[in-house]
């Protein structure tokens, strides 16, 4: 996770040389060296994703100066990412946040615990009826993230989850995969988490967006301090609305999209959204290569 970036670019060194001072600790090396279970902490794994964007963010702008996207978006926890790259939030107070939330979901997770399962080639509304049924009084499960279609993640309650894996298998669902996971996130669970992390998000010094966000819960553009600011509080118990989210963006002429830090997941989901557009990651030495050898 932007190791190789680091020694290539100076300037992605620089931003994980500022995460490891603000925490106290290496996180570079965890992401780099592991161990894996350290990294797979949610207090860890949030910041360790963020830290990777706005390297790669960092890098992006020195060879490409005047880049300025359209639109900028990010999926769950991305969206504070997409923050920093919209110019609404300083990378020190986002990525304050980011820890904040980690911790909090991480506390969430203990007093509530649930789980998370992934569910492949059952439709929105078949799974909105599934999660109404395996749901009851105190056992809530429901969709958590409208991924792409054909790709929906659940969450919730443990015995609310296991009911509605059965009745996805029961539709017929190509495959149901529980994620190895005790948080239920984009959940009721994340409740417990809710009045601190909404307490941590009023007092950060969020500005108005250089480039227009689409915010995940709505999947439409968040105008204004305060829109921004519910959206990213409502995101803990909230759909993550991914699918509707990059469909908005083609409405409006979109046919590019640039994922930027870790990986090419997202990139996967899009192109499942869209086929007509174009998809580039940016994560590494070799993407931004190819990146500038085709302008």
């Amino acid at each position: 996770m932007g190791q190789l970036l680091c020694e290539r670019y100076p300037v992605a060194r620089e931003v994980y040389e500022l995460a490891d001072e603000w925490l106290g600790f290496q996180l570079s090396k965890i992401a780099w060296v592991g161990p894996e279970e350290t990294l797979n902490d949610t207090i860890n794994t949030q910041p360790a994703l963020m830290v990777h964007s706005v390297a790669a963010l960092s890098v992006l702008q020195e060879l490409i100066p005047g880049f300025q996207p359209a639109y900028v978006a990010g999926h769950s926890m991305g969206e504070l990412s997409a923050l920093v790259a919209s110019k609404a939030l300083p990378f020190k107070e986002a990525f304050n946040l980011v820890r904040r939330r980690g911790e909090l979901m991480k506390r969430a997770g203990i007093v509530s615990p649930g789980g998370m399962a992934a569910v492949l080639g059952l439709d929105i509304p078949t799974l909105d009826e599934i999660c109404v049924q395996a749901s009851r009084p105190g056992e809530v499960v429901q969709v958590a993230n409208d991924n792409c279609p054909g790709q929906v993640v659940i969450s919730g309650a443990s015995a609310a989850l296991e009911r509605a894996i059965g009745l996805a298998e029961g539709a017929k669902a190509r495959r149901v995969v529980p994620l190895p996971i005790s948080i239920a996130a984009h959940s009721p669970l994340m409740a417990n988490a809710q009045e601190d992390f909404n307490l941590a998000v009023d007092n950060a010094p969020i500005q108005d967006p250089l480039h227009p966000i689409i915010g995940n819960v709505n999947a439409k553009p968040l105008d204004s301090v305060a829109h921004i600011k519910a959206d990213l509080q409502a995101q803990l118990t909230s759909r993550v609305r991914w699918t509707e989210s990059v469909q908005y963006m083609a409405s409006q002429g979109i046919n590019t999209f640039i994922e930027i830090g870790s990986g090419s997941v997202l990139g996967g989901l899009i192109k499942r959204i869209d086929r007509q557009v174009q998809v580039l990651p940016l994560g590494t030495p070799e993407d931004f290569e190819k990146l500038l050898a085709t302008l």
